[in-house]
C-alpha cells in the first residue's frame, strides 16, 4: 500500500483478516510457517487460494490437507509470459485476494502482475538484499567468503529480487558450512520474518515511499533479532 492510516488511528484488533493468495512452485515450507502463523494467533490472516505452476508441487498437499483451495496453472498452456500473469490475476481476484505472497514460486512476475496488485505482492529472499539477487543466492554468499548473509522480505517490483524491503534477518556463515547448512539456517529464519512482515502489512504499517518502505509503529514485537529496513519513524515505531 503506499498509503497508510495515521499510526494513532490503528487499532489491529478491529481490522479484518487479511484476505491472502500464495504462490509456490515447490515444497512450501514458507506456505506452512504463513499457515502456523494464522493457526497459533500470530497473524489475522486467511490463506484463500494457493497457485503452484507445478502440478506436483508438495505445497499444494499442504494446503489441500488444511481445505485451502488449490489452483495448477502452468506457464505452458499459454503463448505469454504475460498472458499467464493475467491468468494469475484472474485467479486471485476471484478469490478477492488482498496481498499475494510469493513463497518459493520459481517464475519472474511481469509487469501485468505487478499493475494488477501494486505494492501488495511479497517475496522472500534467502540473502540480504540487494546482495545476491537470483538463483543459488546460498551458494553465492559461500563463494564470496562473506560471514554474514540473511533472508529478506520485500515488496515485488520489476528486476529480479529487486523492490522495498520491509525486513531483514540476519545469519552468521559458519567456517563449517556448506550450501545445505547454510541454507536451513537461513530458511529457518524466513520461517519467522515473512508471517511478521505480513502480519505488519495487515496492521497498516507498510508504507511504502518511493524506493523505500517506512513503518509506522508502535510495531510488534518482532519475533526474533531482525533489522527493520529502513527504521521506523518517530511515530512511535521501534527503532
Amino acid at each position: 500500500m503506499s498509503e497508510t492510516e495515521n499510526a494513532t488511528s490503528i487499532d489491529p484488533k478491529t481490522k479484518p483478516p487479511l484476505r491472502l493468495g500464495v504462490l509456490i512452485s515447490g515444497r512450501g515450507s514458507n506456505l506452512q510457517a504463513i499457515i502456523d502463523a494464522i493457526d497459533r494467533g500470530a497473524l489475522n490472516a486467511i490463506v484463500v487460494v494457493v497457485i503452484s505452476n507445478r502440478a506436483g508441487a508438495a505445497g499444494l498437499e499442504r494446503a489441500r490437507n488444511r481445505g485451502i483451495k488449490t489452483l495448477v496453472s502452468s506457464q505452458r498452456d499459454y503463448p505469454s509470459r504475460e498472458d499467464f500473469d493475467r491468468a494469475l490475476v484472474a485467479a486471485l481476484r476471484n478469490e478477492r485476494v488482498e496481498l499475494v505472497a510469493c513463497a518459493g514460486f520459481m517464475r519472474i512476475l511481469s509487469p501485468v502482475m505487478i499493475a494488477a496488485f501494486p505494492d501488495r505482492i511479497l517475496n522472500i529472499h534467502p540473502s540480504l538484499l540487494p546482495a545476491f539477487p537470483g538463483l543459488d543466492a546460498q551458494r553465492a554468499a559461500l563463494e564470496h567468503g562473506v560471514r554474514i548473509t540473511g533472508c529478506t522480505v520485500f515488496i515485488v517490483r520489476a528486476g529480479i529480487d529487486d523492490g522495498p524491503i520491509i525486513i531483514q534477518a540476519a545469519v552468521p556463515v559458519m567456517p563449517t558450512d556448506d550450501e545445505a547448512s547454510l541454507s536451513e539456517r537461513i530458511l529457518r529464519c524466513e520461517h519467522i520474518i515473512y508471517p511478521y512482515a505480513i502480519r505488519l502489512f495487515q496492521e497498516g504499517r507498510v508504507e511504502v515511499r518511493g524506493r523505500t518502505v517506512v513503518l509506522t509503529g508502535p510495531l510488534p514485537e518482532p519475533p526474533i533479532t531482525a533489522i527493520i529496513n529502513p527504521p521506523a519513524t518517530e511515530t512511535g515505531g521501534r527503532p
